[in-house]
Formats: structure tokens, C-alpha cells, sequence
């Protein structure tokens, strides 16, 4: 079912809503949905969300084919882009906040994440370990410098918690800034953090012992305003999916052994809050998600 990748750059990604006129285009009955592939920031959910999306679908009785498209863009400008209903690609994954819920797109509001990506380690230089497991509090942490991505939704969240954040428009250069100590330290949620320091490629870095941040958060898919059908059956199939245990099964074969590789005492997780979330969150459906020492 999937065909060749193709390979998208920035300007003429750009130049399409001018060229077609600056209205979403409808689908055409049998297109395939086709998933981004970031070229140039791995996304270690990738493989995840393409089971989640395969499993909604399946579950909604669609047999559309998925088609990975390749793009070299930041996480930003594709979320503007699929909002315009002209991008090569059908959704993304991401997480959730107000105004990414209102700028055009469709979210389907089931936390694929079931909340992990509010579940953040963090990443310190290697010499400074020791140093880190003296942080016990929220003010303890507001002495140092996070690093974030300048776009993302958790620089917002870090700093409405009193924390300061240093920021960048590039996700390598955040390790460069770790190691070079123009910041203290880079939270990372628990999905990302061992695909990141896999294979020795950030020696001078480790990981905070048994420290994590908490906030609620929430990564759904978020679709183009071009295919509501797509939209409707996936939140369909995944209600479904939801009903009967094979969501929370995936979820579980996918990131069962990283809970459990990282496991955190109550005492040492600081909760933090996040006004970003918006009122629709389905926070208070219990089987949408997990908590710090539940896996």
C-alpha cells in the first residue's frame, strides 16, 4: 500500500494555496492518508501512529491505504500548512492547546499518547549528575535553563509554571546548547528520550535520575480541513478501538518496556500545570490515560 515517498521542500510547499486558489481541496474517494515523515527531526512515533491509524481505520471499516509522505519542514509551518487544506499530507500528531485546536484543523480528541507526552525527563550534561539529584522541588528547578523548541507548546507551559526556558527554531541545536551550557537542562518526554540517546549519539549527555516533570497533555491527531470523512472515521474506529482494549493494548506493546525502564518515585515528580489545555480535553475519561507509576 505504500508508495514511493515524496520528498517536499518549504518554498514550493508554499506556493500551492496560491496556486489552487486558497480553498481546502476535497478528497477523492479512495485517496490514501498520507502521514508525515520528518526528514529532518526523527520522530521515534512514527511506527506507533501509523498502527494507531491502521487500527482506527480498520475498526471503522475503511480500507483507504497509508502513504508516508517525507517533509522537510518545522512542526509549525506544517501545522499552517495542513490547516489550509492544501498540504501534501492528510494529519499529523501533536500535542494539543487551544489555539491549535481553533486554527482550522480537526482534532480528534482522543490522547494517542494516553498523556506520556506530558511525562518529561530530563537530559543534563553527563558532569553535572550528581548536581541533579539535589533537585527535589519546582523552585529548586526555576534556578536553572530549560531548552525548548521556540514554537512548541511546552515552552508556554514550562515558563506559565515559573520556569525559565531558553529557546530555539532548531531541534539538533538544543543538544549543542545542553553540551555547550547555554542551558541547564532539555525535558524530553518519556516516548522520545532513549530513540534520542540511542546508539551513543550524545556521550556528553545523560539523564536526570529518577527526576520527571508532570503536566496534563494530550497528542492527537489532528487532520486537514480537506477531509472531514477522514476525521470522522478516525474517531470512530478509535472510540471503538477504545470500547473493546485494543487501543490501550497497542499503546502498551509499543511503550510497556519504556514505563517500566524509567521508573519514577512519587516524591521526585513535580507536577506542573498547564493552562494551554483546552476545556474539551476529555480529561475525565480514566481510560484515556495513564499516571506517573501506572504502565
Amino acid at each position: 500500500m505504500e508508495s514511493i515517498p515524496t520528498l517536499l521542500r518549504r518554498r514550493p510547499l508554499l506556493a500551492l494555496p496560491l496556486l489552487l486558489g486558497g480553498r481546502p481541496l476535497a478528497a477523492q474517494p479512495g485517496e490514501p492518508v498520507r502521514l508525515p515523515r520528518h526528514i529532518s527531526m526523527p520522530d521515534p512515533q512514527l511506527a506507533y501512529v501509523r498502527r494507531i491509524v491502521e487500527l482506527a481505520l480498520n475498526r471503522a471499516g475503511s480500507r483507504l491505504p497509508i502513504q508516508p509522505v517525507d517533509l522537510d519542514m518545522a512542526q509549525g509551518r506544517t501545522l499552517v500548512e495542513l490547516a489550509t487544506g492544501h498540504a501534501p499530507i492528510d494529519l499529523m500528531w501533536t500535542m494539543t492547546d487551544s489555539q491549535r485546536e481553533s486554527g482550522g484543523l480537526l482534532p480528534v480528541r482522543i490522547p494517542i499518547d494516553r498523556g506520556l507526552l506530558g511525562w518529561r525527563l530530563l537530559l543534563v550534561r553527563r558532569s553535572e549528575l550528581a548536581q541533579w539529584k539535589r533537585v527535589r522541588t519546582l523552585k529548586d528547578l526555576g534556578q536553572r535553563m530549560a531548552g525548548q523548541g521556540h514554537d512548541w507548546p511546552d515552552t508556554a507551559i514550562l515558563r506559565a509554571n515559573g520556569l525559565q526556558v531558553g529557546t530555539s527554531s532548531g531541534y539538533d541545536a538544543l543538544f549543542r546548547m545542553l553540551a555547550a551550557g547555554r542551558i541547564d537542562y532539555f525535558p524530553r518526554s518519556i516516548l522520545e528520550i532513549d530513540a534520542e540517546m540511542a546508539g551513543g549519539r550524545h556521550p556528553e549527555l545523560a539523564i536526570a535520575p529518577n527526576l520527571m516533570l508532570h503536566y496534563p497533555a494530550a497528542a492527537y491527531l489532528f487532520v486537514s480541513p480537506s477531509r472531514p470523512d477522514l476525521a470522522a472515521e478516525l474517531k470512530a474506529g478509535l472510540e471503538m478501538a477504545v470500547a473493546e482494549g485494543s487501543f490501550q493494548r497497542l499503546h502498551r506493546e509499543f511503550y510497556g518496556a519504556v514505563l517500566k525502564a524509567h521508573p519514577i518515585s512519587p516524591d521526585r515528580v513535580l507536577k506542573l500545570s498547564n493552562p494551554l489545555l483546552p476545556p474539551e480535553t476529555p480529561i475525565q475519561r480514566r481510560e484515556l490515560w495513564l499516571q506517573p507509576g501506572e504502565t
